[in-house]
Parts: C-alpha cells; structure tokens; sequence
C-alpha cells in the first residue's frame, strides 16, 4: 500500500498519527495567528495529478513559483520568510521523504506582459511539476482597462501547461490599496473564468485574506504592512500554511479517491466517506 493511501486508510482511525506532518506545528503556529482558513476556501479545483504522483512516490518534486513582488517576498524581514521559502518548509513538514524544492521567480513591480515574456526561460526550462502562477496585482492598481487581460492570462496557461507542468493559478491579495481599485473585481473574474476554462487549480487569496481580516482578534499580529499592499511576516508565514494545506489536500485526493468518488478525510477534513482496502491498492 502506498504511503498516501495508507495514510487515507488510517484517516478513518488515526491519520493524524499515521502521518503526523498534516498535523504538524505550522499549522498550529498558523492557527495560533488566527490565520488557518476553513477548508471550504482551500480547495484548489481540479486534480494536479503530475504533482500528486510524485508526492505519491515519495519523489523529488520541483515546483516554480512566479509573481511579482508578493512572490519575491517584498515586506518580508528577511528572503527566507517569503512565501515559497516557507511554503517549502511546510511540505517538508507534511512529506519528509520526498525531495521537495521550491524555487522562486518572483520580480517586483511585474505585471502579466513581463512575466509572459520570461516564462520561457524562467519558469518552463526548469522542467516543474507544479507552477504556482500568482497575478493580478499590479495590472489592478496600474490601470482601470483589463481588456486584454483574459487574453494573456490564457496564453500564460497553455505555456505553462505545454511542459506538462500542473498549473496554479493564485490570485490578488487582500490589501487597502487593492480594494481601493474600482477594477479589482473584474481581475478577481477574469482569473476564476481562466482557471475554470483551462482546469487549472485556483488559489483563492483573495477570500482567504479576507477571511483572515474578518475573523482576526484584536491582539493578532496584522497580515499586511504599512505601506497597505504587501505581506509582512505572519502574511507570508500564513500564506504559506493554507497554500500547503491546500495541496496536500488535492494531491491525496488525487491519488486516493476512486472515479467519482469523494474526497478522503485528513487531520479533520470533511469527508464524503472514507477509503477502503480495495480502493486503496488500487490507488497504489
């Protein structure tokens, strides 16, 4: 039996003690921040299957992420508290045997035109079996006109996708200087619309933060910084913690859950039943 199904197994006993990294304490340091989102706003969508079969197989597992400056790590104390420093950490934690590297691509200041231009070179000829593509941003607080935007939001998919790389979509923050834009609800649409259309998985920033904001105490460390737009520490920590969750999530689903069938429970998740032996040898 293979260790993601035989932890699916375990999920209707103990899956917490059979594989304890899904229990780990990152996420109880995210919960401790009051950052942990429900599981309803971490579902990513479709199955990424070339990642899933690496984590399956206990493989190395390369995933790129590219952005502008929320990928980079702007308002971050230090480079390694950005989020794919950290999200690396938190896989790690989660799957301690298999090779997992993130690396990260993230330039400041990008919109979608430069990130299509160096995508080629940046992100495909490392070969990823994950992309996390986060966009939006900058074209929101740039300009009020995102006509051409859908356009080069697809075309950015079909590269990513020609490699054969799994493809997530991670959309804009929740920030003051965001929501102050009357446009930032068509790029919210625009990028939902693409990863429905493409069937890649979406990343839903956006109303993650926006819950963070909603349910946070008075004593908890704030998600963004002074300047109203970026991330500071406990942003990206948190950030991080849901986006590792959220794959977790899809890639034992993927390899769990039989044809039509639902999703397996882990470290309390709602399930729609639990895996069987026969399921799980034929998930192997």
């Amino acid at each position: 039996m293979n260790r993601l199904a035989g932890c699916a197994v375990a999920a209707a006993v103990a899956c917490a003690a059979a594989a304890p990294a899904f229990a780990g304490s990152a996420a109880t340091a995210a919960q401790g921040v009051g950052c942990a989102a429900p599981p309803a706003l971490t579902v990513l969508g479709p199955a990424l299957p070339r990642s899933a079969a690496r984590i399956e197989r206990d493989a190395a597992l390369t995933i790129v992420a590219v952005g502008s400056s929320s990928t980079l790590g702007v308002g971050a104390s230090s480079p390694a508290l950005s989020y794919p420093n950290q999200l690396q950490a938190a896989l790690t934690q989660r799957f301690p045997r298999a090779d997992i590297r993130v690396i990260n691509r993230g330039r400041g200041g990008e919109d979608a035109p430069e990130e299509l231009a160096r995508l080629d070179r940046d992100v495909v000829a490392e070969h990823p079996d994950l992309v996390i593509w986060q966009l939006g941003t900058n074209a929101v607080l740039r300009r009020d006109d995102l006509s051409a935007d859908g356009e080069r939001i697809a075309r950015g998919i079909a590269e990513l996708k020609s490699g054969g790389s799994d493809v997530v979509l991670m959309d804009l923050q929740y920030a003051p200087r965001v929501i102050a834009k009357a446009a930032y609800p068509t790029m919210e649409q625009l990028i939902a619309e693409a990863a429905t259309r493409d069937r890649v998985g979406l990343f839903r920033r956006f109303e993650i933060m926006r819950y963070w904001r909603d349910a946070e105490e008075l004593d908890a460390p704030r998600m963004i910084g002074p300047d109203g737009l970026h991330m500071n520490d406990a942003g990206y920590r948190c950030l991080a913690v849901d986006l590792a969750r959220a794959l977790a999530t899809n890639w034992l689903t993927t390899v769990s859950a039989p044809p039509g069938g639902g999703a397996v429970a882990v470290a309390g998740m709602t399930a729609t039943r639990p895996l069987g032996a026969a399921d799980a040898d034929a998930a192997r």
